[in-house]
């Protein structure tokens, strides 16, 4: 029996290395079935793939995206965040509330937004981390307090105007002849995802994967995991308000603003791999998972099926995610010599 000499191995194992990189550390079936709907999307509406189409989409897409990002960092840390819907619809709320219309409040009114999600994040670290809180629990009790605290301010009329200045982040950009508009919102993706890339190959997010892989491994080691876990709370408030920013600039204040995206942000990143109760899974995944999201649903809306239909995909979706996270944690562990490439780099 012939043996595949040592170089070509050697090269099939870069080569895979190589593939594993490239769609997100082995969560390569988001991307495949990202490309799968768009390619139904092309067959429905050929239009869709035109240029000012696609910035369209990305303009629409980009507030998921970021919001997922964030909630990655909860979610890979071992913890989750309910609050980011009822956040991003009281930042909102609360900026319309205090520019009114006037330019000049713009950028101090962002600024608060900005302290003010830190606060919030910082919240529902400390209680989960320090008081021993569950973090369903402590983030469902803060968006509750948020949703009931900013209808009880309006009235649920929300007042007040956002400025022109405050929404051109997320429905203005740079006029072009080809794609017509290039969204401002793309720009700000674009640094969202290099600064989580960057971050999750940092030493930060190594330990942040080590404490929801194995909490009482990192501790030992030296991580102190309740510092690792608040920072990822701030992280995705402050993504959180970010994405508020993007939202109320194309959609304007409304009531109805935010509900709903904590679970949606939750269907990406488990769509895009990453196993609920932490340790494992990439954020490049997790993103591909929010673009993924945002595509079926254009799609339901080229289908012209009922919006109802959104909830009942996205209940499977996380059952589904449930259901494998728990058949994962069960395996044994795989031994070092025979391990594939390493799925947990957070990239």
């Amino acid at each position: 029996m012939t043996q595949t000499p040592a170089p070509q191995r050697q090269g099939g194992n870069r080569a895979a290395g190589l593939l594993a990189a490239l769609f997100g550390g082995g969560s390569a079936t988001v991307f495949a079935l990202l490309v799968v709907i768009f390619a139904v999307i092309a067959v429905v509406n050929p239009g869709f793939m035109e240029p000012p189409s696609l910035m369209a989409f990305i303009k629409n897409a980009a507030p998921l995206v970021i919001l997922a990002v964030g909630q990655y960092f909860v979610i890979v840390a071992g913890e989750l965040d309910l609050s980011v819907g009822s956040l991003v619809g009281a930042q909102v709320v609360i900026a319309a509330a205090l520019i009114d219309g006037e330019e000049s409040r713009t950028v101090p009114v962002m600024l608060l937004m900005l302290a003010f999600g830190i606060v919030v994040g910082l919240v529902n670290g400390l209680i989960t981390t320090l008081l021993k809180v569950h973090s369903l629990i402590t983030t469902l009790g803060m968006m509750l307090v948020l949703y009931g605290a900013i209808r009880l301010w309006t009235g649920g009329s929300p007042t007040g105007a956002l400025s022109e200045g405050f929404r051109q982040a997320g429905r203005g950009g740079i006029e072009m002849s080809v794609v017509r508009l290039l969204p401002w919102a793309l720009f700000i993706l674009v640094a969202v995802v290099i600064a989580a890339v960057v971050l999750m190959r940092s030493p930060y997010g190594r330990t942040l994967i080590a404490a929801g892989d194995n909490e009482k491994a990192a501790a030992f080691s030296g991580v102190r995991v309740w510092q690792v876990r608040t920072a990822a709370f701030v992280l995705s408030s402050v993504l959180a308000s970010l994405a508020g920013v993007l939202i109320g600039g194309y959609a304007g204040v409304t009531a109805q603003v935010g509900d709903g995206l904590e679970f949606t942000a939750i269907t990406a990143v488990v769509l895009g791999g990453v196993v609920l109760g932490g340790g494992r899974g990439t954020v490049v995944a997790a993103m591909a998972g929010a673009l993924t999201v945002e595509a079926l649903f254009t799609l339901f809306n080229q289908l012209s099926l009922p919006s109802t239909i959104r909830p009942a995909v996205q209940g499977v979706i996380i059952i589904a995610a449930v259901a494998y996270a728990a058949r994962e944690r069960s395996r044994p562990a795989v031994p070092a010599t025979d391990a594939r490439p390493d799925e947990t780099t957070g990239s």
